[in-house]
């Protein structure tokens, strides 16, 4: 379908998205790293990109776009290059969410988060441990004799596939997101897909916590020959049982809106102090 304006042709024949907001896109997400944060990563740029979409399909509803950009906020970590596909896959959940009143919203985040991971091995594997090697070594040989193609040449080998593949996955995104929801209307699919997304991310969130958050206390039970560190019975208690308790502690403060500044300032403060009494 499209409009008296070649501006405003859309992107399929029933979607209110136009090649414009398309292309919009596409240049924003090449901001995607721009403002990396510690907390949620690569949201802010993400939901930058998502922003002409979201005026699109929420144009007179105020309280509805504000939701939409606040759902783009969270937490964000892909490949910059393929980010795309899940801005095409947003994009398409975000068309059927305006459409449909049913639509379950909270399942935009959940389809992104589980899509998360698998892209950006994907993407990762090829880019940065593939076409990045490739061209390097091309780059790099041709630049130790002195010539000028070996700059230049790193650049081609790298961008122009990472173009073709960032336009491809938007378009895929787009059309193969809608066409998906379409097939699934009525199914349980998405609900499936919202746990085990759910599912996912607390096992991600444990093994990490297991293995990034380490605190062993020093302090000993018994004396003389009989002494044993109180660390042994607490992991036959629980193994990784402290830094349990610390993440629910530090979940629990991030719940009752603590800054992270705050947190962070207390938590080595609080190290110091019992490093420095023998504790740890």
């Amino acid at each position: 379908m499209t409009t008296n304006s070649k501006k405003l042709e859309t992107i399929s024949p029933d979607s209110k998205i136009t090649r414009k907001d398309f292309w919009k896109c596409f240049r924003r997400s090449l901001t995607l790293d721009s403002s990396w944060n510690y907390e949620r990563m690569q949201n802010i740029a993400y939901a930058y990109t998502m922003a002409p979409i979201i005026r699109r399909l929420y144009k007179n509803d105020k309280e509805k776009k504000s939701q939409a950009l606040k759902r783009h906020l969270e937490f964000m970590s892909v490949t910059p290059h393929i980010s795309t596909l899940l801005v095409g896959i947003s994009g398409a959940m975000e068309e059927e969410n305006a459409k449909n009143e049913e639509f379950d919203a909270k399942s935009i985040n959940a389809v992104k988060s589980s899509l998360m991971g698998p892209v950006s091995g994907i993407g990762d594997s090829f880019f940065w441990g593939t076409l990045k090697l490739i061209a390097a070594g091309v780059g790099i040989a041709l630049a130790s004799q002195g010539n000028i193609m070996g700059p230049i040449l790193f650049l081609l080998i790298i961008n122009i596939p990472h173009f073709i593949i960032r336009y491809i996955c938007l378009d895929k995104g787009f059309k193969y997101g809608t066409q998906f929801f379409k097939d699934v209307s009525g199914s349980n699919i998405v609900s499936k897909v919202m746990e085990a997304a759910s599912m996912l991310g607390l096992m991600v969130i444990g093994g990490m916590t297991a293995s990034n958050v380490i605190l062993k206390l020093s302090v000993n039970v018994g004396s003389g020959e009989w002494a044993e560190p109180i660390q042994t019975y607490l992991d036959q208690i629980m193994p990784c049982m402290l830094p349990a308790m610390i993440f629910g502690i530090m979940y629990w403060l991030l719940g009752k809106k603590v800054k992270t500044t705050t947190i962070l300032i207390s938590v080595m403060i609080i190290c110091i102090i019992l490093a420095a009494i023998g504790v740890v």
